[in-house]
């Protein structure tokens, strides 16, 4: 999850609001790529989570980094809770999962490097203190009370919060990973049509990436069963946010649907000051019972946006998030599927002419078959399997066409990333189906061998 926003200023009037997301606004040959994931750590011996503390502990793998590699510590009530150098970061979600956040860069070829380079540190330091990694969308055994919640302010106060608006927040918090990628747009009429294809379209990528058919040590008749944890979350921030495809949608629309999503918090000073369920409106009045008589500060606003969770989110950018957290070669293969047909304006209409018919109902229907079913999900006529292949191959087209070469020139674009989506086009497979078949054969229905074949 996002670390707390700093700058900006007062906030004067309501139209910063929207101005703030329209800063993000940037010419085609400034957008970049930013892939985001989540992994899971777990003690090599015992295979349970990591606790913070501990000699192979969270906190021994962050400073383990930090003094191996030249990591900047980020700190909370004097705990390290995080990492930084050259524009990316490290970050613990709630229950201990270590998320790269890593910084914009031109390229697939170069986020993958990087990707690539930030595993192969983690596992250097992991081997080293008997811990190990992996990429699931869902944790495979653990329960909730195995899972440690990490020492940070926001943590705690989400934590108490989420039982009081759905049935599945805790469980989204400490037991489920995301592999995800951040554009960017060139205009509000760019977002607007970027966004509404993002949403209707993230079924597809959950069906592909879905990666998380086990819960609590057994098959929980999903594919992908973060996926389905999200559903049942909070109405009030997550969801398919259907009224972004209403005539007028804009910059504006999204500020006014954040402004009605009940608050979490107020960062000052390095705390978290809880407004648990409060109006950022009547933040603007000075009417805040958290804050009595204070306004917010444009870093307040930022922080806000931070706590909307729908399948794809703007700030100043665009986040897409409907994949499971997964295996190494898949880190590379969401944002080669998104900015395949993102970044090039024939791509970009090719994927908008497959869903801009669709009604509300429809993708709600894709969204809820897509964690089920994964590529056999199949919806009024929609067939995931053919959906996936046709985005697939627009994502190609637009790699083509974008031709960005990688490896000193030896590679012409970057479309090889995007093999291992084409092999589960092929085979009708995902990461979940390879995973049942072995709980079903050669694992003998128990989840043991995942740690030793599936760790990165």
């Amino acid at each position: 999850m996002s670390i707390p926003q700093s700058g900006g200023g007062p906030i004067e009037h309501e139209n910063q609001l929207a101005e703030l997301l329209e800063r993000g606004c940037k010419p085609k040959d400034q957008w970049r790529i930013g892939t985001e994931h989540e992994k899971f750590g777990y003690d090599a011996k015992t295979h349970l989570p990591l606790p913070y503390e501990g000699p192979s502990g969270i906190k021994a793998m962050l400073e383990g980094l930090e003094g191996r590699f030249g990591w900047d510590r980020v700190e909370e009530d004097g705990k390290i809770i995080g990492l930084v150098k050259d524009g990316a970061n490290v970050s613990l979600e709630p229950g201990g999962q270590l998320e790269l956040s890593g910084a914009p860069l031109e390229t697939i070829h170069q986020t993958c490097d990087e990707v690539n380079e930030h595993l192969a540190q983690v596992k250097e330091i992991a081997d080293e203190i008997g811990a190990g990694f992996i990429g699931l969308g869902a944790a495979p055994e653990w329960t909730h009370d195995q899972m440690p919640l990490m020492p940070k302010g926001r943590y705690k106060l989400m934590d108490a919060y989420m039982d009081t608006v759905g049935t599945h927040g805790k469980q989204m918090m400490r037991r489920t990973c995301t592999v995800q990628v951040n554009l960017d747009f060139g205009s509000e009429a760019d977002m607007v049509q970027k966004l509404r294809t993002a949403v209707a379209l993230q079924p597809v990528a959950t069906a592909l990436f879905a990666n998380s058919p086990f819960f609590e040590g057994k098959p929980n008749g999903h594919k992908s069963w973060r996926s389905r944890v999200w559903r049942s979350l909070d109405d009030s921030r997550t969801g398919t946010v259907p009224f972004i495809f209403d005539e007028g949608f804009g910059f504006e629309a999204w500020v006014q649907w954040v402004l009605d999503v009940p608050m979490y918090f107020v960062y000052r000073d390095g705390k978290y000051i809880d407004a648990l369920g409060q109006s950022f409106r009547d933040f603007l009045k000075g009417e805040l019972p958290a804050l009595p008589g204070e306004k917010p500060l444009l870093s307040d606003w930022a922080d806000h946006l931070t706590t909307v969770f729908p399948e794809a989110r703007i700030k100043q950018f665009m986040e897409m998030r409907g994949a499971d957290g997964g295996p190494w070669r898949r880190l590379c293969a969401l944002p080669a599927f998104w900015v395949g047909m993102m970044y090039e304006q024939s791509a970009l209409d090719a994927a908008w002419d497959l869903c801009k018919n669709w009604s509300h109902e429809q993708r709600e229907a894709l969204r809820v078959a897509a964690s089920v079913d994964g590529l056999q999900a199949k919806v009024e006529g929609i067939d995931m399997h053919e959906l996936a292949r046709a985005c697939v191959d627009i994502a190609e087209a637009g790699l083509k066409t974008r031709a960005r070469p990688g490896s000193g020139g030896l590679i012409p674009d970057e479309t090889h990333f995007l093999n291992a989506l084409k092999e589960s086009v092929e085979t009708g497979q995902v990461p979940a189906d390879e995973l049942l078949a072995r709980y079903h054969g050669a694992w003998g229905e128990t989840l043991d061998p995942i740690y030793s074949e599936f760790h990165y």
